[in-house]
């Protein structure tokens, strides 16, 4: 059990620095826009707000995941009770695996939006300082 929980959290911290890599800006993102009319321009979330849309992905994939571990687990209490050992296995194997797959899911999308919020943060600042050297 636990040689599962670290490879969770293995893979779990691996997919969170995969999309902070992934969530950084390109240099040429900003041409594709330039082209639009403005009504057809989509508005860009505000860093708090996509911060906060990434704390709810967590919260979903850990709430699907706990889900699963609970059904997994009380399938495997309901095959311990018929005396299946081996289905109870099955069972609770799958509810870890549901578990592992969806709290990295959850974790992987809220860390990008996260990280693509505190991005956007960032930038603010940037620009901030970059018009109080102009001014001076």
């Amino acid at each position: 059990m636990k040689s599962v929980f670290r490879i969770i959290c293995f893979l779990t911290l691996a997919l969170t620095f995969a999309v902070f890599g992934w969530a950084q800006s390109g240099t040429n993102q900003g041409s594709a826009d330039a082209n639009k009319p403005a009504q057809h321009q989509k508005k860009k979330a505000r860093p708090a707000k996509e911060m906060g849309k990434g704390g709810e992905d967590i919260g979903k994939g850990v709430a699907k995941g706990t889900g699963d571990l609970a059904k997994g687990t009380a399938g495997s209490i309901g095959n311990l009770a018929r005396g299946n050992v081996g289905g109870a296995g099955v069972s609770l194997g799958k509810g870890v695996g549901g578990l592992g797959k969806n709290v990295t899911i959850g974790t992987g999308k809220g860390a990008g939006k996260i990280g693509k919020g505190i991005g956007g943060e960032l930038k603010k600042i940037g620009g901030k300082s970059k018009e109080k050297s102009k001014q001076s």
